[in-house]
């Protein structure tokens, strides 16, 4: 029986000798490989669309394409590098019976893959729609965008999903063939437009003149005219009634500034039009014994 465990010990030690250590040269040479191709990888790619576009795209839509194409080929790498480890791995442990045991299964790939394709159109689908999404640059991480029905930032692009989160945080998972209709809010620059309800005896003159100082005012600050193109200002007039004028205000901004620079304009309109004796809109009221039906 003793013979027997060091006859075994000996068999498992001489076969971890000779095999287990090629066996985890591979996994570390994978490893290394992985992450030093992935680095490489990235700093090519962002280099090359740095240079490819950097006078006709705004930093902003550089850095979004940068990311979403480094995402994208870096799914790519690692898919390659653990199925050549896999294979160096099981070459190492089992030598030539990998081969021997692959050999047949490659001989019949043509039937498995009639087989595997027809239950697989949905996701080979979604990888050409991917691959399209991207090359035509509909959308990258970080745009905020409208998909079927969903609004919200685009976190992630896959070779088979986008994943898009919400204002309230919820996640939403579209497999790309199904995308259809995309609407991207901050592509190449964004409009900060908005409306201010005015009572109907404003002087709409003096309500024009106040705006455009204000906007052009805030694109001349330091803080604000790396995020404005062209100066928030008076539009037209828009609904009026016996209860309120719509006066329509609007800028061009930085893709993704146009809420910071509504928010600040409407703060400095309000703020203004107190001290200026602006009125605003009231809501119509209910006459005393009527109810609205």
């Amino acid at each position: 029986m003793s013979t027997l465990r060091n006859l075994n010990y000996d068999t498992v030690s001489t076969w971890i000798n000779d095999k287990g250590i090629d066996a985890l040269i591979a996994i570390v040479i994978g490893v290394v490989v992985y992450y030093i191709g992935k680095r490489l990888l990235g700093r090519l790619i962002k280099q090359i669309i740095k240079g490819a576009r950097h006078r006709e795209w705004h930093r902003k839509d550089i850095e979004k394409r940068q990311n979403t194409l480094v995402q994208l080929f870096a799914t790519i790498w690692r898919l390659v590098v653990i199925l050549s480890v896999g294979y160096a791995v099981l070459q190492a442990l089992f030598g030539d019976t990998v081969s021997n045991t692959f050999a047949p299964l490659f001989a019949s790939a043509g039937i498995i893959g009639i087989a595997v394709g027809i239950g697989a159109q949905s996701l080979i689908r979604d990888f050409l729609s991917g691959i399209f999404i991207i090359s035509e640059n509909q959308y990258r991480v970080g745009d905020i965008v409208d998909i079927e029905g969903a609004s919200g930032t685009v976190e992630r692009i896959g070779t088979r999903s986008t994943i898009l989160r919400d204002v309230d945080g919820n996640v939403h998972y579209f497999p790309n063939g199904m995308v259809q209709h995309v609407i991207n809010k901050t592509m190449g620059y964004s409009m900060a437009r908005f409306s201010v309800s005015l009572h109907p005896s404003s002087d709409i003159e003096k309500i024009s003149e106040i705006i455009d100082e204000i906007g052009n005012a805030l694109a001349e600050e330091e803080a604000w005219k790396a995020k404005i193109l062209e100066a928030p200002n008076f539009v037209s007039i828009g609904d009026f009634n016996g209860t309120a004028v719509e006066v329509i205000v609007a800028g061009k901004t930085q893709p993704s500034d146009q809420w910071a620079v509504i928010a600040e304009m409407r703060r400095r309109l309000l703020s203004r039009f107190e001290h200026e004796g602006v009125k605003l809109a009231t809501p119509p009221t209910t006459p005393a014994g009527k109810s609205k039906k």
